[in-house]
């Protein structure tokens, strides 16, 4: 049964057999999903069942399709279906049956019929140097995009690419490629990166705006609070090891087998802002780290131009035995304060965007 776009969303879950009692235990679910409070659940409830679905516009340029392939890979079946069937995703190059002219002739209706009303999402890096790179049914893309931005009532980047330029920025940048919010310098962008990025951070982030109807709180770097606030590092599994001082020194050693932190190794989550720790990937059975792989910080801007990914990085000292506490004590404290300061630096420095680190760097100097 394809539903009738005018529907509300209840009136879509209902004619696709959702029960009453299901709809109130998914509006419970949605709610604690996008962090709002016990008393928000009669909003979420109210804004399903009054609210037409979403009218989602999805636009590819310089990607690998990577986000694409993740949102169809949530843990939660049912906000997926949510997002993916009951809004009304009108264009999306990738996952839709028509093509070429058929394709742009829907979305070209769709941008007239839902004006101001859409969700536009933005996978992929925009190429400046020369349309030739990325030319979407002959158009230039930074064309293509900017007639889609002018009407969207939301813009929201996916994955890397688009959020920061990703792989097709990095040195020495032949395509001249620039995240969206760079090309949109006039419009507030939701950046949701990651390589790809989590799915239900993109799922959850639209279902909010549904609800919500205005984006989630953001960081400087234009992520969700609700998703982007704490440090891989900050949740772990591999946290306590870090403290205790035990690292793996190499991916065959007796540390890495006992699965000690991966820090050494190369791994960015002291300075990677992302839900990978707590959502999981694959229907949450693990991420990166669990599976015994240091992060990359894919999150992070520039992270291609970052330096080695398995290039160990300076970790806290080893904790001395007690039979050293004393005569080193004062030392201790001098040389682990300053490790720390140099950590909340990094750490703080992760939050920042491009321009305000590099003129921090400047200062420094």
């Amino acid at each position: 049964m394809f539903p009738d776009k005018n529907d509300t969303i209840i009136q879509v879950l209902e004619k696709r057999g959702v029960t009453r009692r299901d709809f109130l235990k998914m509006s419970v679910m949605l709610a604690g999903t996008l962090g709002l409070n016990y008393s928000s659940i009669g909003k979420v409830v109210q804004a399903l069942e009054t609210k037409s679905r979403v009218p989602v516009i999805w636009l590819e340029f310089q990607d690998c399709a990577g986000c694409t392939e993740s949102i169809t890979r949530s843990q939660n079946p049912t906000l997926t279906q949510l997002v993916l069937n009951d809004i009304a995703l009108d264009y999306h190059e990738t996952l839709m049956v028509a093509a070429g002219f058929q394709a742009e002739s829907a979305k070209d209706s769709a941008l007239e019929k839902y004006k101001g009303e859409y969700v536009l999402v933005v996978e992929g890096s925009i190429p400046l140097a020369n349309p030739g790179y990325c030319t979407v049914a002959g158009k230039a893309p930074e064309d293509v995009l900017r007639n889609a931005a002018d009407g969207a009532a939301a813009i929201i980047a996916v994955g890397n690419c688009a959020t920061f330029g990703g792989l097709p920025k990095a040195k020495p940048n032949p395509t001249d490629a620039f995240a969206v919010m760079d090309v949109l310098t006039d419009k507030t962008v939701i950046n949701l990166p990651g390589c790809p990025a989590i799915p239900e951070v993109m799922t959850n982030t639209i279902a909010y705006l549904l609800v919500e109807g205005k984006a989630p709180e953001l960081d400087a770097l234009n992520r969700p609070m609700m998703f982007y606030a704490q440090t891989l590092h900050d949740r772990c599994l591999r946290r306590g090891f870090y403290d205790a001082g035990l690292y793996a020194k190499s991916f065959n050693d007796e540390g890495y087998r006992k699965g000690y932190c991966l820090y050494k190794l190369g791994c960015k989550g002291p300075t990677t802002y992302n839900s990978c720790a707590s959502l999981k990937w694959n229907q949450g059975t693990s991420w990166p780290v669990q599976s015994g792989h240091p992060c990359l910080g894919c999150s992070q801007p520039n992270f291609w131009d970052g330096g080695g990914f398995y290039e160990g990085q300076g970790a806290i000292l080893q904790k001395p035995g007690l039979a050293a506490l004393g005569g080193a004590a004062l030392a201790g404290l001098v040389i682990g304060g300053g490790v720390s300061v140099a950590n909340s630096r990094e750490k703080e420095r992760a939050k920042q965007t491009p321009e305000q680190s590099t003129s921090h760097e400047e200062k420094e100097e």
